[in-house]
């Protein structure tokens, strides 16, 4: 079954990871650099840049764009309907659907920057649901562990009765209302979500234009600590501490025997070694939805586990006098 699982979330991204960002080239094959802030220019941009300097940039390279800049509205006029570079499920479902949300929350708010993090706690508020079916799942897995775990020793390595076993603890699944692939749902879920917020960034000049306080949502730490603004080490350290302290709280409420605890400590210390070291690189704007949705989720999970423990005496509670 996991497998199984697995197979169709790899075929699934290959179908959606279609028609990703594309850059801009001079007659050199060189990426074209926004000397300002140091972002590479985008080609399949979905809508009019704002600034002179990068009107001047698009206009002067039209011939090596990925599309029709005389057909492109300005980005206040944007719509989800408006021109499709190759029809991609990850353009269609996420990207420009994200987008135009960014553009209308950004014009609400005054600030892109504001509006990502805004739409982070949207995003977050919806899968809400998910996210507490799946930690009521993960609580029930542990539950169910010394029946899972005895059933597995009874049959050991038996090939010939492998089927007989799988029957058997499907039966404790069904027991505890454990749905094997259903604590995948939330993170297969968001990362197209993750994907979808980086392409409306690098494809809407408006959002990669924009900045807050100090920071240009275009621009990756790298590139603004060279440029001499160190308050974007403070997004790195935020970054990295909002990922640690999710992880951290995800695993203790999802962790249900020593070997698996393992694995997920192993898991938790490659995830933060990967994002430290990808946030160096990504836009700003990316940087601020996922320190908001981090910080978010850690809150959502304490609230989430006081509100199963405060329900569960109650349940006990409610069988005993069942019995009766």
């Amino acid at each position: 079954m996991k497998k199984k699982s697995l197979v169709v979330i790899v075929l699934t991204l290959i179908v959606l990871l279609t028609g990703c960002t594309k850059y801009l080239q001079d007659d050199n094959k060189k990426r074209v650099i926004n000397e300002k802030t140091g972002q590479a220019i985008t080609s399949n941009i979905l809508c009019l840049p704002e600034s002179k300097e990068l009107k001047e940039i698009y206009e002067s390279n039209k011939e090596n764009l990925d599309v029709d800049y005389d057909k492109l509205s300005h980005c206040k006029d944007f719509k989800p309907s408006d021109i499709s570079y190759n029809k991609s499920l990850l353009e269609v479902l996420f990207v420009k659907p994200l987008a135009w949300l960014i553009i209308k929350i950004g014009l609400l708010v005054k600030n892109y920057g504001l509006a990502v993090m805004i739409l982070g706690v949207i995003i977050r508020l919806i899968l809400m649901p998910f996210t507490k079916k799946s930690m009521m799942q993960s609580e029930n897995m542990k539950k169910a562990q010394p029946e899972l775990q005895a059933i597995q020793k009874k049959y050991g390595n038996d090939k010939e009765k492998t089927v007989q076993m799988s029957q058997e603890m499907m039966l404790v699944y069904k027991k505890y209302g454990i749905n094997p692939a259903g604590g995948c749902l939330v993170s297969f879920i968001q990362l197209p979500i993750l994907l979808a917020f980086l392409e409306a960034i690098n494809r809407v000049p408006a959002i990669f234009e924009g900045s807050l306080l100090s920071l240009q949502l275009g621009t990756s730490p790298s590139v603004g600590i060279k440029n001499g603004n160190f308050l974007y080490i403070i997004i790195i350290v935020l970054i990295i501490a909002s990922t640690y302290f999710s992880y951290k709280n995800t695993m203790s409420s999802t962790s249900s025997g020593e070997g698996q605890e393992k694995q997920m400590k192993m898991m938790m210390i490659f995830m933060i070694v990967f994002i430290s070291i990808a946030s160096l690189s990504l836009p700003t704007a990316l940087a601020l939805y996922w320190i908001v949705s981090n910080l978010f989720m850690i809150i959502q999970n304490i609230i989430i586990k006081k509100t199963m423990k405060k329900d569960e005496p109650k349940g006990k509670v409610i069988t005993k006098k069942a019995k009766r």
